[in-house]
């Protein structure tokens, strides 16, 4: 029977989920796409309102990394993942690799592809040839030292070859080559919702969008909801504590804030999030 140290008993008990005790959401990160229509205005000024609300680590998105990078950099907040043009995964991949020395070097550790336009989209066939396409853009991420991940929204959810979309995606996807950003508001509301997602791909899912839906919604696989129907992580249907519990067992590796819409100011959006993710018990 093999011998251990005190000391190694100690570590392995403290590393081993114990059931019944509450947990809490340690470290929260923000995807910054929530404030995109105001921090340009005086971005030193948002990202520290952001800091200051509790967030520790940060998702960018491509589009306005380049003008709120110094002011990121004035923070603590920890560059994580990172938003980069569809078309780089996609049509542009000889363009992949200066965009992934670009933000290696400032420190993120995932490359995300976000979104497939409508016209982009189709059946199995399509999904499969973009599952292909992925793996190749996943062979470069790897050699740049990046995790590539891919974000869902609703439209993976539509039921095709006996399951849906994602399982299409997700079989032809390597695992060692595509990870999953699931977005939970989006798999709520493409019908399945984000705990069966998390306890069929646990351990392809490395980031998650945290947020919320309001009641009433059908399910639907497009994105046209209406903007009040994206709501703060505690106040919607979406189950948050179930979700996090799940999360958990799925070891998910980092968890980020993200409000598409806001009714007001986004940066108030957030706080409530993050008010409600630290009181929280799961």
């Amino acid at each position: 029977m093999p011998q251990f140290s005190r000391r190694g008993f100690a570590a392995a008990v403290a590393g081993m989920a114990i059931p019944g005790r509450a947990r809490t959401l340690p470290v929260v990160g923000v995807q910054l796409y929530t404030v995109r229509n105001v921090i340009e205005k005086n971005p030193l000024a948002v990202l520290r309102a952001i800091e200051k609300a509790g967030y520790t680590e940060v998702e960018a998105t491509a589009a306005t990394l380049d003008r709120i990078w110094e002011s990121l950099r004035q923070t603590s907040m920890k560059p994580v993942s990172v938003h980069l043009e569809t078309s780089l995964f996609t049509r542009e991949q000889q363009k992949l690799p200066a965009a992934l020395d670009d933000v290696k070097k400032r420190g993120f550790e995932y490359a995300v592809c976000p979104y497939i336009a409508p016209q982009d989209r189709g059946g199995v066939e399509v999904i499969k040839r973009l599952g292909e396409t992925l793996n190749k853009a996943g062979e470069i991420c790897n050699r740049s030292g990046l995790r590539l991940c891919y974000h869902n929204h609703a439209f993976e959810f539509e039921p095709s070859g006996g399951g849906n979309l994602l399982d299409v995606l997700m079989q032809t996807a390597e695992p060692k080559l595509v990870s999953l950003e699931l977005d939970i508001m989006w798999a709520q509301v493409g019908g399945p919702g984000p705990v069966k997602v998390l306890e069929k791909y646990g351990p392809r899912i490395a980031l998650m969008h945290l947020k919320n839906v309001a009641p009433g919604l059908p399910t639907q696989y497009n994105e046209k909801v209406p903007k009040e129907a994206f709501r703060e992580v505690g106040n919607g249907v979406i189950d948050i504590p179930s979700v996090l519990r799940a999360a958990a067992q799925a070891d998910v590796k980092h968890y980020f804030v993200e409000q598409d819409q806001t009714t007001g100011d986004p940066v108030d959006s957030l706080r409530q999030s993050i008010d409600y993710l630290r009181k929280l018990n799961f």
